[in-house]
């Protein structure tokens, strides 16, 4: 196993970190977050241009066919900046369901446009807030029509189309179906979430026409697929806010005098940087953990990806809220930075359901791997 990312991914880094460093800045993201618009559709344009949104998409199907691990990488400079373009819901999760379980047919249809930015994708999942679970999806499919209600969608606002989870009558568990949000019988919500930065909207759906992806017992495996490869993703997108959380704490108590001394010099403000750095370095070496596997195709994967989530969560977390107590009054301000990434970790924290399942994952694929060792 290879910790370390090769010198052409470090070049891939380099050049995304001097790209967004210039054209994501704080005020842009404030400016989404105060304004009207969704996402900066003009960031979306140049991602596209770059063959970013495509970077893990076959060159048949117009992406540039590098791998997860240059996705990982773009994943971390996008959180970076805290990047307000629908990034996670569109490829991280649409594309993937598509590449994984869609028909040569559809794979065609979607994937060039995703790989552009024709498209934006989203997947719909949970029913009521807080109940990301496919087990309780009231969600029904009769015939090609598909009703009910998909609530906290992230970019539902602005797809175009909508990998749904739902239930079949004549299929056991979860099955995956493509919903045109522009169709009829979807009406569309609008919510207000802790970072008005990323869109998210409530799904109000009524005998709308939709195409089957991956039906029973294939829609339950390649759900399970997808959602594992976004939650490693998902925790590079984290990693990169709670290193950049750290690196502004830091900076901050090196400029920032108090009683004639840096307040970077007091044990307390030392002993905060230094749990912040601990809290990244393990998200770093477990998200290294969930790159590995995903670009392999490792048995460990939900194992990894467990890990994976569970600690960049965490990481972003405290540094987000440390960064803002560093700072002091000034970072509880709106005119401060601080709350922009404390904003962020909170709703990442809730972006794949939060950590508790995740949790119950671990411990699942850890008492799986023990059964297995033991014969």
């Amino acid at each position: 196993m290879n910790l370390e990312f090769s010198a052409e991914q470090q070049s891939l880094r380099d050049a995304a970190r001097r790209l967004l460093a210039d054209r994501c800045t704080p005020e842009m993201v404030r400016r989404i977050l105060d304004g009207t618009d969704r996402y900066d559709r003009g960031l979306w344009r140049e991602l596209a241009e770059l063959g970013y949104l495509g970077v893990a998409i076959p060159e048949e199907f117009g992406g540039s066919g590098a791998g997860y691990l240059e996705l990982c990488v773009i994943a971390e400079e996008l959180g970076r900046v805290l990047a307000p373009v629908p990034v996670s819901s569109s490829t991280y999760l649409a594309a993937e369901f598509l590449k994984i379980g869609g028909s040569a047919g559809q794979q065609a249809a979607y994937l060039p446009k995703l790989a552009s930015g024709a498209l934006i994708g989203t997947f719909a999942l949970a029913e009521r807030a807080g109940e990301p679970n496919w087990q309780l999806l009231r969600a029904r499919v009769e015939g090609d029509r598909l009703t009910g209600t998909k609530t906290v969608v992230a970019d539902g606002d602005t797809a175009d189309f909508a990998v749904v989870a739902a239930r079949a009558a004549d299929a056991p568990g979860p099955s995956l179906y493509l919903l045109d949000l522009h169709g009829a019988g979807v009406v569309r919500r609008p919510l207000t979430t802790i970072d008005p930065s990323r869109g998210y909207a409530e799904l109000t759906i009524h005998s709308a026409p939709v195409e089957p992806l991956a039906l029973g017992e294939v829609g339950g495996r390649v759900l399970r697929r997808v959602l594992d490869g976004a939650a490693v993703l998902m925790a590079f997108e984290q990693l990169g806010g709670a290193e950049r959380a750290l690196e502004l704490a830091c900076a901050y108590a090196k400029e920032r005098w108090a009683f004639g001394r840096p307040i970077g010099s007091n044990q307390a403000i030392k002993h905060m940087l230094a749990d912040m750095y601990v809290s990244v370095t393990l998200a770093r070496s477990n998200a290294y953990f969930g790159a590995w596997a995903l670009s392999t195709g490792a048995d460990a994967l939900g194992e990894a990806a467990a890990c994976a989530r569970i600690s960049a969560t965490q990481a972003f977390q405290h540094c987000a809220r440390n960064n803002t107590q560093v700072h002091g009054g000034s970072g509880f301000t709106w005119a401060v930075d601080c709350h922009l990434y404390y904003r962020r970790s909170n709703l990442l924290a809730l972006a794949l359901g939060g950590l508790a399942p995740w949790e119950d994952r671990l411990i699942d694929e850890l008492q799986r791997s023990a059964a297995s060792q033991r014969g």
